[in-house]
């Protein structure tokens, strides 16, 4: 049996919504042991994400399940977020014993993730200070929009104000019209590939050292990064970007353009001259590709407008499958503007097991878990549905912290592991 990079690793999960579980779930994909901590009294908001009518749907399909806070469990964005198998406690840390009982987890764990707003961990009595003195050899990552130090350090950041302030919302849309965001939580994603390598460095170190760290991360600061360009051309040239909808500075025809079929669109990229004579050869030569207008790439970037016309003309008799593939084969850029069906159907996706289906007690058999994009040529990224709330509380108390049936039932009663 193989054995997985991130084996014999103890990773306390104490995160919630999206930034924290993808920073810290490659670990869990590839062998390290992991514990998630939640609460009822404060359920993670994700839980529920994408729930809305579902409740009956998948009761009347499943008949329910065991979980008891069976409300909690119908969010298929929670899947999305947790593919991976984690232990699931829950602690009401309102309480000191709950305290208690989470710093006992330290004192297990090697790795702890955890992405509140700065101040939380620290109220609870779990800043880094406290947790090292627990287990000296701890490795905190502690995530958020604007780090823990600085003048908005205190300010919460959730996906849409940090994306915001990366100036990512500025720079989608159509000339005249006010911007379109680029996504509500789009560094949400970005964030983790730093906070992930930052982690394999911290884990490499602790292996061959024995010491551990604190990794303090800044979202915004994470994805300011792929802005790089428009803010080196501010620095350079104080010029700032306007918005072009589809255009390009450095093509043409550059956009999205409608297919045959409901809302079916291609999106075509013509960078070079020799990719407008493929281009031409493709859509067979009319008339209009002889204009002067069109004759070298400037002028066909000046004159994108009546370009885009004459092109749209064109694709709305074809599929957007069947532009796509007369594109590339005469090597144009081009690609379908996928749809969900589009995603799940795709055979490049197909071919490397992407999307995997699981059984869930409560949203039956569904096939959106998913890999972590990118796979290891010595091992395999495991996917599970996620953990029902507080599933595992017990055995972690019993078999993992090692509590005594009296100790465990009496911290049940005092409201402990709500």
């Amino acid at each position: 049996m193989q054995k997985k990079p991130f084996e014999g690793i103890n990773f306390l999960d104490f995160t919630w919504a999206g930034v924290g579980p993808f920073t810290g779930n490659f670990l869990t994909y590839y062998g390290a042991t992991t514990i998630r901590v939640e609460t009822a009294t404060r359920p993670d908001p994700i839980r529920i994400g994408g729930a809305s009518g579902l409740t009956e749907k998948y009761d009347a399909e499943t008949g329910g399940g065991p979980s008891q806070h069976p409300e909690l469990e119908y969010g298929p964005v929670y899947c999305i977020t947790h593919p991976v198998y984690k232990y699931d406690i829950t602690l009401n840390l309102k309480l000191p014993e709950a305290i208690d009982v989470f710093k006992r987890l330290v004192a297990w764990a090697d790795v702890i993730v955890e992405n509140f707003t700065t101040g939380v961990m620290e109220r609870l009595g779990l800043g880094y200070d406290e947790l090292k003195k627990i287990k000296p050899s701890i490795i905190m990552h502690r995530t958020n929009g604007y780090g823990h130090t600085g003048p908005m350090a205190g300010q919460p950041g959730l996906g849409m104000t940090v994306t915001a302030l990366t100036g990512m919302h500025g720079i989608a849309g159509w000339p005249g019209q006010p911007p379109v965001p680029v996504s509500s939580f789009y560094t949400d994603h970005l964030a983790p590939l730093f906070g992930g390598l930052a982690l394999i460095a911290a884990i490499d170190r602790m292996r061959r050292t024995g010491e551990g760290q604190c990794i303090d991360h800044s979202q915004v600061e994470a994805g300011i990064n792929y802005m790089a360009p428009l803010v080196l051309d501010y620095t350079v040239n104080q010029r700032e970007l306007t918005l072009t909808g589809n255009k390009s500075a450095y093509a043409a025809p550059h956009g999205a353009y409608p297919c045959k079929g409901d809302d079916r669109w291609v999106a075509i990229g013509v960078y070079t001259d020799g990719e407008w004579d493929s281009f031409c050869r493709v859509i067979e030569n009319p008339t209009w590709t002889k204009d002067s207008r069109f004759s070298t790439l400037i002028n066909r970037i000046k004159n994108s407008d009546g370009l885009d016309k004459l092109v749209a003309e064109w694709t709305i008799n074809f599929t957007a499958e069947q532009v796509m593939t007369m594109m590339q084969d005469a090597g144009v850029s081009a690609g379908v503007v996928a749809n969900a069906q589009d995603q799940e159907e795709d055979p490049q996706f197909k071919h490397y097991d992407f999307f995997r289906e699981r059984e869930h007690p409560y949203l039956g058999k569904r096939n959106f878990y998913h890999t972590p994009g990118f796979k290891l040529s010595e091992a395999t990224a495991e996917v599970s549905a996620p953990s029902l709330l507080g599933e595992h509380t017990e055995y972690i108390c019993r078999e993992i912290l090692g509590m005594t049936e009296e100790e465990f039932n009496g911290l049940k009663q005092e409201g402990v592991f709500d």
